[in-house]
């Protein structure tokens, strides 16, 4: 068996072999898919290619195994020897990915398959869009604010009547040339995430896994389709602490001798744009009736708003293990409320409106809604009922766990899907 260690750049890739004990230098190839396919098809049977993960890495993985190639995607996080080698040069860095690979001491990286890849790349574009509508209408307040005028009478200072109210505003000529310009660029970034919404809404309606996250109460398709395009397959998690770890709501750890391991905060290792909307969600779940956010709240009590949000967002990290490993929908969901978001999945993705006919969105009548949340309100009751007889029957704790405003070491059954 070969190893090849391929040094990527934006033009050409750097080969190295590494072969019976021996490593050397190979040239380089161009980096494109004619040349890597003529590569590939040079290479025996059994042949290991090692590349190093950046961003034209998910193309060369695809090429080369489209060509029957086994390829490893090293983690650049865990490449010491050659982010800190006192010599660094691209032949070096070839031959050091070939002689790790061979010695079996190569960090892989999990290689997601062309759906996640195109779902990945639709969710990460669509945050970017989001955050430079978010940066353009930051610069409209801005000159609302330069110019000490009024707080708008609407909510939505974007909408039609904010609209109508900017236009009236007397402004100096600078100033409406900056106003209108970040108008335009909201219009603008408004029709992108629209596209992008109805491509993700198809890509939704035809993953099953998408549509059970949505079964939770305050999870909307961009939330469910973020997470499944960082994590990709669930099998790949034994237990919902490797899923925890691997989107980095984990806590640091620090210990070192006989004293006591200290706690910090956490990891942020992973995809941040999971972990950002997962955050996110846990904000709104605090305005949702049901043991989630009877959780926030109680947690909320001991240590504050942002450690509860964390922990709520941990906390859903794991309920959605159980969901997706369980094959089952949310215990405590709510069914009209989850039938009228698939509804709208539907329409975004262009299905035609049929106003007006009975049972297409699932009952969307006042008391269908209310009483599902009667009984969303009756579930937190009875989680707070349980956390209550559990703290009131559980052992007096000693140590570092009594400690007021600490978390306990017990491990809790709160929201928990159950069969």
């Amino acid at each position: 068996m070969r190893g090849f260690g391929l040094d990527v750049h934006r033009d050409f890739c750097e080969v190295a072999i590494a072969e019976d004990g021996e490593i050397r230098s190979a040239g380089r190839i161009p980096t494109r898919v004619a040349s890597l396919e003529l590569f590939a098809q040079s290479l025996a049977a059994g042949d290991l290619v090692a590349v190093e993960a950046t961003s034209g890495t998910d193309k060369i993985v695809s090429v080369l195994q489209a060509q029957g190639v086994r390829v490893v995607v090293a983690n650049t996080r865990k490449l010491s020897a050659i982010s800190e080698a006192k010599a660094k040069t691209d032949r070096l860095d070839a031959r050091m990915l070939a002689r790790l690979l061979v010695s079996g001491l190569l960090a892989e990286v999990w290689t997601p398959d062309e759906r996640t890849r195109a779902l990945r790349r639709l969710t990460n574009r669509r945050e970017r869009i989001v955050r430079a509508r978010t940066r353009a209408k930051n610069e409209a307040h801005g000159v609302l604010a330069r110019n000490l005028c009024e707080r708008p009478p609407v909510t939505d200072c974007f909408g039609k009547g904010g609209r109508r109210w900017l236009a009236e505003l007397e402004l100096p000529v600078d100033e409406r040339l900056t106003l209108d310009g970040c108008l335009r660029q909201v219009d603008f970034l408004d029709a992108e995430v629209a596209a992008l919404d109805r491509e993700i809404a198809k890509q939704a309606l035809a993953w099953p896994e998408v549509l059970r996250l949505m079964s939770v109460p305050g999870v909307n398709v961009q939330t469910a389709a973020t997470f499944m395009a960082s994590v990709g397959d669930i099998e790949r998690f034994p237990s919902p602490g490797k899923l925890v770890s691997y989107l980095g709501l984990d806590p640091r750890v620090r210990q070192s001798g006989s004293g006591p391991a200290h706690h910090g905060r956490i990891s942020k290792a992973g995809a941040s744009e999971a972990r950002h909307m997962l955050g996110e969600v846990a904000w709104k779940v605090m305005q949702t009736p049901g043991p989630l956010r009877a959780f926030f709240e109680r947690i909320r009590a001991r240590r504050g708003p942002q450690v509860a949000a964390t922990a709520t967002a941990r906390k859903l990290v794991v309920l959605f293990w159980h969901l997706l490993t369980r094959e089952q929908d949310y215990a405590y969901a709510r069914p009209a409320m989850t039938r009228n978001k698939i509804r709208q999945l539907e329409l975004l993705a262009g299905a035609p409106s049929q106003k007006g006919c009975k049972g297409i969105a699932g009952g969307k009548s006042r008391a269908v809604f209310d009483a599902e949340r009667e009984l969303s309100r009756q579930a937190e009751i009875a989680y707070r009922r349980l956390v209550s007889d559990w703290h009131s029957s559980r052992p007096k704790q000693t140590g570092a766990g009594a400690t007021a405003g600490r978390a306990s070491p017990t491990r809790s059954q709160a929201a928990r899907q159950t069969p």
